[in-house]
């Protein structure tokens, strides 16, 4: 940069500042601003001409009178015409002053860019770098549309010095950032990509920040950057202090550009080169070891470069997911950061230690590090570090720690930070449902979370508690015992008294033997805390005292005493005063015999993914750990009510909360219909819709598919695991040739099949002549789908690259769960499945032999239960059975009735779904 000449020091300007600076009141401070003004003011609309220095020196003046915060409306002319002098300091303050008071949108930007075009062209290096300097501070469209294919010209030309080099790179992202479809680099990608391979640092340092905010947006254009990069990466990492000196900060070779580096490289999957990938494993296996290796410096500079390497190395690691050596070590280097003195590299060690938990390959070495994080969640008196730790708890938890992570988690819930314990609880509740295997503990541990932090346990914890009682015979009668013994306690948290509201509405006679909690004393107890509800509340304690009638007759009197008493049947409260009403002339006209078909019990919830991920989900701000990723990739699977088969997590979210607008009616299934069972249409409106939420639930003739069956047994098995043999000989495939890649990525061999999640084991890369290898796909599926997906098999053959596209056997059928049902069931849910669009029938010609037991053979292949003794005709086949998809379960019924004299079949469909119902009458035609 040019020497500044001592007549540049421009006196009347620290002058100007001293005096602003002795001034004793703000008064005297605008005073003599506006003196200053006016003085500028008359200058430039003087007769008389400015010379350079004087517009520079009321030009600096202006600049720092808006710094002061004032506004300034005049001298952006004689700042333009600043730009055009050939003196580096009058040129440098117009650009300052352009940079800071320009608007984008002036009226000065057509003469500011002639100016620079002028900068651009002269060679000279230090104009030069003034104009990309203004260009990259305003960034404005019209900038960007003049200068956007100028800039890479300048910035890989030969002739051009780095200085220069540096300042076109970031201007160029400048640009690229603010109007990404004006920057088209085209034929400059290949030459802005081998900057990377440039001497000066500099050059590289500014050019992979280009790099790598164009390479997130177009990948496999600037693609061929990776081998460049970790070339440079290995340079720098086996270099030694002494070999970049003037890179190395603080005994650190070149820590800013290694960071750089590494980030680029996530932005692509492992390198396919083996030599590429070999040497950037030797880099990231340097970069561990030498942080082993004891500190050159004891200034926390030095262990701050030396750790920024490291985490970006960590991070590199965890985003490949493919070399477990590294990952364990990674996972053990980040284990001595959990107890470092610094508290921002203990945030940091459990932050990505969260990542690692999800990875099959070093969940088990985080999971050795419970007790130290556990500790942390204690101890810790940062409350970021402590919810960091909460995250890595929750992310490391699988069935063999659940109870011991769920039972720490509770006990620091009581004392957490106020910030963080709504996020605890949506935590716990999750953990404590995916992970039970006993339904006691489960509900234990959510009355325990209600009781411990009640005011924080959202509607979707304590309706899911409620589901999943109600859809568990087994554990209805320990609930009910329960929650009795928790209303019992003299503080009662309202959300309790919700759930032993419902629960005990409907399982309180499987205590009420005891005479420690007869009827009466239950309805005592739930009355006692009528008073200190909120309105909802009381109205959910009206549902379940109406409840008590059908299940307790002796309690009728006392329960119509408290429907009839003012405070409820003239309520200030519609709502109530309703129920109020409507229930106790319900129970004074009622026959027993309506009054039990209208208040039967609650018919089990059809099974669906728990609203409680979506919340926590929704918890989480950006740049936190997805809780949908930790739930994909958690090694072990198992639903509440599923297996303990690892697998990836099947739980998924189901809906979007656009779907779901209102929690109640998402959990209880009010908004979509009732399930069958239900009362009758007649008196839908007074006990169906319980939380008065979400409206009446319609008629139990409306059934949806999610309420169809709903007395079935969960399957064991959502998905059905298809075998795709690939087999070679000598004579097809020599062992000279080229090997077939292996079927390993799930994406390439589905052509991205949106409606099927695929799951693959690796194989051996290498087939031998003669050899077969099996590529195991576990198929799930997502939602209904009527094509087959297609398989398409990739393999060199006389050194060209052969694709075959195959269709692979997977139908809807493929995904069936048989059900039993008698003769009365089938013919209700069959007029129950009454819509036109819910049917589909196909009458046909007998393609094969109309044998019986062929025919039953072919309908059990189908996958569905043949019942027997159900159609009044012997001489019709009846079928049953329910197809599972992740979002769904699909309710069908199968009729084929057979006419053996035309040869002619009629098979009639009724599913809860109207595709799959087209879908599976197409299938079967052609099999008879």
């Amino acid at each position: 940069m040019p020497a500044v000449s001592k007549g540049d020091g421009m006196r009347g300007l620290a002058v100007f500042i001293s005096d602003i600076r002795n001034c004793k009141s703000k008064e005297a401070e605008i005073k003599r601003i506006n003196k200053e003004l006016a003085n500028i003011r008359s200058k430039f609309k003087g007769d008389k001409a400015l010379d350079g220095y004087s517009k520079k020196k009321y030009v600096c003046k202006l600049l720092f009178i808006f710094l002061l915060g004032h506004d300034i409306d005049f001298g952006h002319m004689e700042a333009v015409n600043l730009l055009s002098s050939n003196k580096y300091t009058e040129k440098q303050i117009g650009y300052l002053f352009i940079s800071v008071l320009v608007n984008s949108n002036s009226e000065l930007i057509r003469l500011i860019n002639n100016a620079i075009k002028n900068d651009l062209s002269s060679r000279n290096p230090t104009f030069m770098c003034l104009a990309l300097h203004c260009i990259a501070n305003v960034g404005s469209r019209e900038m960007a549309e003049a200068f956007a294919s100028e800039i890479p010209r300048i910035l890989v030309a030969g002739d051009t010095m780095d200085s220069v080099k540096q300042s076109a790179a970031l201007c160029l992202l400048r640009l690229y950032k603010t109007s990404p479809d004006l920057v088209l680099m085209g034929e400059w990608t290949s030459r802005v990509v081998h900057l990377l391979n440039d001497q000066h640092m500099g050059v590289v340092t500014a050019a992979i920040s280009l790099i790598t905010c164009l390479s997130q947006k177009n990948p496999d254009e600037f693609k061929t950057c990776v081998s460049l990069a970790v070339s440079r990466l290995s340079r720098i990492v086996s270099s030694a202090s002494t070999d970049l000196q003037d890179y190395t900060y603080y005994f650190v070779p070149a820590p800013w550009l290694s960071c750089k580096l590494l980030r680029l490289l996530q932005c692509y999957p492992p390198p396919e080169d083996g030599a590429v990938k070999g040497r950037l494993v030797e880099c990231l296996e340097t970069i561990l070891n030498k942080a082993q290796e004891p500190p050159k410096s004891k200034k926390v500079q030095h262990s701050n470069a030396k750790n920024a390497i490291l985490f970006e190395a960590i991070s590199l690691i965890i985003h490949y997911d493919s070399e477990p050596n590294l990952l364990v070590r990674a996972c053990n280097q980040l284990g001595q950061f959990l107890q470092h003195r610094e508290t921002n590299l203990r945030y940091l060690a459990l932050e990505s230690m969260c990542t690692l938990a999800s990875s099959e390959f070093s969940h088990e070495a985080v999971k050795t590090h419970i007790e130290t994080v556990i500790n942390a969640l204690k101890t810790e008196r940062d409350v970021s570090v402590r919810q960091r730790a909460a995250d890595l708890l929750y992310a490391m938890c699988d069935r063999s720690n659940a109870k011991q992570i769920v039972a720490e988690m509770l006990s620091y819930l009581e004392t957490a930070d106020y910030s963080i314990r709504e996020e605890m609880v949506l935590k716990v509740a999750i953990l404590a449902e995916k992970y039970a295997v006993d339904y006691s503990w489960y509900v234990d541990t959510i009355l325990n979370l209600i009781r411990i932090a009640g005011d924080y346990v959202s509607e979707e914890v304590w309706y899911r508690v409620i589901q999943i009682v109600i859809n568990r015979d087994d554990v209805q009668g320990y609930a009910a015992k329960t929650v009795f013994e928790a209303l019992q306690a003299p503080a009662c948290h309202e959300n309790m008294v919700k759930v032993g509201g419902y629960i005990l509405g409907e399982f309180g006679n499987l205590i009420a033997g005891d005479p420690r909690s007869s009827p009466l004393v239950q309805f005592n107890l739930l009355h006692s805390k009528f008073h200190l509800c909120s309105v909802p509340t009381r109205a959910l304690l009206l549902s379940a005292y109406i409840k008590f009638i059908n299940l307790f007759p002796e309690t009728k009197a006392t329960i119509q005493e408290v429907l009839r008493c003012d405070s409820q049947i003239r309520n200030s409260d519609v709502e109530l005063q309703q129920r109020a009403v409507e229930y106790l002339k319900l129970s004074s006209i009622a026959s027993t015999d309506v009054l039990a078909t209208v208040l039967e019990e609650m018919p089990p919830f059809p099974e669906r993914e728990s609203s409680i991920l979506a919340k926590l989900k929704k918890k989480k701000g950006p740049g936190a750990v997805s809780v949908t990723e930790l739930e994909d990739n958690k090694r072990e699977g198992g639903e509440l009510n599923g297996g303990g088969d690892r697998g990836p997590d099947t739980a998924a979210m189901a809906a979007s909360n656009a779907s779901t607008p209102s929690p109640s009616a998402d959990l209880l299934g009010i908004r979509s219909a009732a399930p069958i069972g239900a009362a009758p249409a007649n008196a839908g409106s007074l006990l169906v819709d319980v939380f008065s939420e979400a409206g009446p639930a319609a008629p139990s003739a409306a059934v949806n598919d999610d309420g169809f069956l709903r007395d079935l047994e969960q399957p064991t098995e959502t998905s059905d695991s298809l075998l795709v043999e690939g087999s070679g000989d000598s004579d097809s495939a020599p062992p000279s040739e080229d090997p077939a890649p292996p079927l390993s990525e799930a994406d390439e061999l589905l052509n991205n099949w949106p409606k099927l999640n695929v799951q693959t084991k690796p194989v051996e890369p290498l087939v031998e002549g003669g050899a077969q290898i099996q590529q195991v796909l576990n198929i799930e599926c997502l939602t209904d789908f009527s094509d087959a997906p297609l398989l398409n098999i990739k393999f060199r053959y006389g050194g060209a690259l052969q694709n075959l596209t195959l269709k692979l056997p997977v139908t809807i059928n493929k995904f069936f769960q048989p059900t039993e049902m008698t003769s009365h069931d089938f013919f209700q849910r069959w007029k129950q499945l009454s819509q036109p669009q819910q049917e589909a029938q196909k009458i046909f010609k007998a393609n094969h032999s109309m044998d019986t037991e062929v025919l039953k053979a072919k309908l059990l292949g189908l996958g569905t239960a043949l019942l027997d003794n159900v159609d009044p005709n012997p001489e019709n086949y009846v079928c049953a059975g329910v197809i599972q998809t992740k979002g769904q379960q699909v309710g069908c019924l199968l009729r084929l009735e057979p006419n053996a004299q035309a040869q002619m079949y009629r098979l009639t469909l009724r599913c809860s779904k109207d595709s799959v119902s087209r879908r599976l009458c197409e299938l079967l035609a052609e099999q008879f």
